[in-house]
C-alpha cells in the first residue's frame, strides 16, 4: 500500500521537506491552511506533503470507517493500543520519508510533523527511522507504545530536536498524556522544546508562530 495525498512547493526545486500527518477522521487537506501561514522563505524552497491516512473501522466510533492511522480501541489510550495498526502505519510513513530522500531531499532536511494521531505516528516513525531527520513536530498527541521506545529507537535520531505543543484544555488527548510522553522522552535523552497554550484539541496562532520560529532554526 502507498498513500495518496496532497503536496505543494513554495518554489521550484525544494531543498527541504515537511511531511504533515493529520488526526483521526480528517485528511491531508486539514493542515494545508496552517502550512500556508508559515513563512519559511529564509530556508529556501520547501515541499509540503500531506498524506491521507487509510480508511479503516474505528472501534471507539462504533466501527465506523474513517481515515485513521491506527484503530482507537477505547478512551484509555495507554492500556489498549492497536500495536499492529501502529506498526503498519509506521511502515507507510517511513516510505514517505524514503520517497523524499529519493526525490533529492536529504533526511537532514526533512521534518516529520503530526497532530493527534499524526503526532503519535510522528514519534512512532521518527524515533525509529534509520537516518537523522531535521526535526519532529508533535502537536496535541502522545508517544504510542511508550514501553517499546527505549529498545526500538534508532540511534540515528537520538539527537533529533523535538517540538511538542499541547492545549491545556484538551478534552480529547488530555495534556497529562503529553507531559508523560515528554517526561519519558526527556529521560531517554531527547531534546524537547515544550509549549502549552490555553486551547482545546486544536491549533492556535501563537502556536503557529512558535512553530515557525522553530522550523526556521531547524532548516535555516
Amino acid at each position: 500500500m502507498s498513500l495518496d495525498g496532497i503536496e505543494f512547493e513554495t518554489a521550484p526545486n525544494p531543498t527541504a521537506a515537511i511531511i504533515v500527518l493529520h488526526g483521526l477522521g480528517a485528511d491531508g487537506n486539514d493542515f494545508v491552511p496552517i502550512a500556508q501561514e508559515l513563512d519559511l522563505a529564509a530556508v529556501g524552497p520547501v515541499r509540503y506533503v500531506f498524506p491521507h491516512a487509510p480508511v479503516r473501522p474505528v472501534t471507539i466510533n462504533g466501527g465506523y470507517r474513517m481515515r485513521a492511522w491506527y484503530d482507537i480501541l477505547g478512551t484509555e489510550l495507554v492500556r489498549r493500543e492497536d500495536e499492529a495498526g501502529l506498526r503498519e502505519a509506521q511502515g507507510l510513513v517511513a516510505e514517505l520519508i524514503e520517497r523524499e530522500i529519493a526525490r533529492g531531499v536529504p533526511a537532514s532536511r526533512i521534518v516529520l510533523m503530526g497532530f493527534s494521531q499524526g503526532c503519535a505516528m510522528t514519534l512512532m516513525t521518527g524515533l525509529r527511522f534509520g537516518q537523522a531527520l531535521a526535526g519532529l513536530v508533535c502537536l496535541s498527541g502522545y508517544l504510542p507504545l511508550a514501553a517499546t521506545t527505549a529498545a526500538e529507537a534508532n540511534p540515528a535520531n537520538a539527537a533529533t530536536p523535538i517540538f511538542m505543543a499541547h492545549g491545556t484544555q484538551d478534552p480529547v488527548v488530555p495534556i497529562a498524556r503529553a507531559t508523560d510522553s515528554r517526561k519519558l522522552l526527556t529521560e531517554l535523552g531527547y531534546a524537547i522544546e515544550w509549549h502549552d497554550y490555553p486551547m482545546p484539541h486544536s491549533v492556535c496562532a501563537e502556536e503557529v508562530a512558535d512553530l515557525n520560529a522553530w522550523l526556521k532554526a531547524r532548516l535555516g
